[in-house]
This record gives C-alpha cells, structure tokens and sequence, in this order.
C-alpha cells in the first residue's frame, strides 16, 4: 500500500464495522463453516486481521503483518505471529487448515502466497480460501466506488476463476464452493450457504493438499 495505511490508523473502525452488520459477518460465518475440515492439527489464519473470523472459527494461530490489527486479534485470545501470506514465518508440513478470509484481494502475489499455503500444509491438509469475486455484485459496486473507501482504494479483486487457477497452479485440489450474500442490497437477514458461485457476493472455496503429490483440479 501507500502512503498511510488505513490498516494501522483505523483498525478500530475496521473492525465496528463488523459490530454494525452482524447479519453479514453471520452469514459469511456461517459459509465458511459449511467447508471446515474434521478438527485435527494446528489451524491459522493468514491475514487474521482483528481476529473476528479465528475467534469465532476457533482457529488458535494468526499471521497478519498490521501491529493494530494484530493487537486486536490477541485480545480475542489469538496468537498472532507477524508475517505475510508471501512469507508466513511457519516451518513446512506444520499445519493441517490455513484459512485465507477476505486477504485475497491485498496480497502482492497470489501464486506465491498459495504456493506458501502448500508448503506449510501437511499432505491431505486443507486450505479454505474466503473472498469477494470481482464478477459479483458486491464487487461490481467495490470496483464502481471503491476509491471512497480507505480500506478498498487499493484492493485488487479476483474473479472466482483467477482463484481457481491459482490454487490449481500451486498444486492445490479443488474440493467444494460455497457462497452467501446473493442479494447484500437487500433485506438485513442471515443467510444460509448455498453451493456453486454463480449468485454470491462472498464466495468460499475448500481445497487439499493431494495426498500424491499431484496438482489437482478445479470443479464448480
């Protein structure tokens, strides 16, 4: 980013939002628990932010290189390593979940990043993969005004199958999409998840590490 980073000087106000529409935060919560793998092994979140997703999920470690944004999420009991999703200070083979939740679209690199994803995955490891498609209505109204927004401005989102792609180049196997929010313009109500991502505004892809080695392929 440049200049100054929304990030750092307004973590408070990132992190209200979430507090003045629970119905959205419980409706993306509620998609990405549709896809969460059986409990086993440790689980992170890159990109953990203030912690509303881990705490919640109950994912114990968090990587994020924002300092207020991490300070946040340890007051929710979530132990923050710094780090980016290029860089993610774990060993390899030493997580069995990574979650990457609404981080997609401010990585510099999203092959390294997922490559990354790979290598610290034990093999049969998962990787759920949260974010909002430039294709969608949500991000059709981020990318028109955006720019009003200090947290967007310098966003980059993806279409759904540039994540598909991207996981499937870095030898990650496609296992289930999900999404929530085909309607945000509309009524204030918890949505259940539905399959696929052709109506969603927060799409959820699940993902492996193939247990032969084998990059996998993506299915909608």
């Amino acid at each position: 980013m440049t200049g100054t980073n929304p990030f750092e000087t307004l973590a408070g106000a990132y992190d209200a939002w979430f507090d003045a529409h629970p119905q959205v935060f419980e409706s993306e919560l509620e998609a990405v628990r549709a896809v969460l793998p059986e409990r086993a092994g440790a689980w992170v979140e890159i990109g953990v932010g203030t912690g509303r997703f881990a705490s919640h999920l109950g994912i114990e470690t968090g990587i994020e290189p924002v300092a207020a944004m991490a300070a946040l999420a340890r007051r929710r009991g979530v132990r923050v390593l710094a780090g980016t999703a290029e860089n993610v200070p774990l060993e390899g083979s030493s997580v069995q979940a990574a979650f990457v939740i609404t981080t997609l679209c401010f990585v510099r690199d999203v092959d390294r990043s997922f490559s990354e994803i790979r290598r610290i995955l034990v093999r049969g490891g998962t990787v759920v993969v949260a974010f909002l498609p430039r294709e969608s209505a949500l991000g059709r109204r981020i990318l028109e005004d955006g720019g009003g927004d200090p947290f967007f401005r310098e966003a980059r989102l993806l279409f759904t199958a540039e994540v598909l792609a991207a996981m499937t180049r870095t030898g990650l196997r496609v296992e289930r999409i999900v999404q929530t929010l085909t309607n945000p313009a509309g009524d204030e109500r918890v949505e259940a998840p539905s399959e696929g991502f052709d109506r969603g505004s927060f799409v959820v892809v699940r993902g492996s590490v193939p247990w032969s080695g084998m990059k996998g392929s993506t299915q909608s």
